[in-house]
């Protein structure tokens, strides 16, 4: 089973993987990092990709409250965002804690194999060992 370093180098081993994170998509904060960044930083591509794993969170399943929703009570499992230079795939990690972690995957639209990227992704969220 691999930890997040092992998940990350597996990750990027994927057909036209330009980077990888894993973030805590409630705080935004990068838990690991591998490979380039879209804008150059690391720790703003993970506040990006938080971003839009919680308007996903949300749409599916609005907090009366205001809290963010558990991801762990709703159905959405990945988020595709297209661009003319590639793709991001945000994978929501469920967690024996609070299941705020999500896989971030930056693939390159000519050399990425978008089906294959969910695949793996999927199975190393689910392999995946924190702590």
């Amino acid at each position: 089973m691999p930890g997040i370093d092992e998940c990350l180098l597996e990750a990027m081993s994927l057909p036209g993987a330009r980077g990888a994170w894993l973030v805590d998509w409630t705080s935004g904060l990068a838990l690991g990092s591998a490979g380039e960044s879209p804008v150059g930083d690391h720790e703003t591509t993970a506040a990006e990709g938080a971003e839009l794993a919680r308007a996903a969170a949300e749409f599916e399943s609005p907090a009366d409250d205001g809290a963010l929703p558990d991801p762990a009570a709703q159905p959405v499992e990945d988020l595709i965002v297209t661009t003319r230079a590639g793709y991001h795939v945000i994978r929501f990690v469920e967690t024996a804690f609070d299941s705020s972690i999500c896989l971030h995957l930056w693939l390159d639209r000519s050399t990425g194999n978008l089906a294959l990227a969910r695949i793996r992704l999927a199975d190393l969220a689910q392999r995946l060992v924190l702590g």
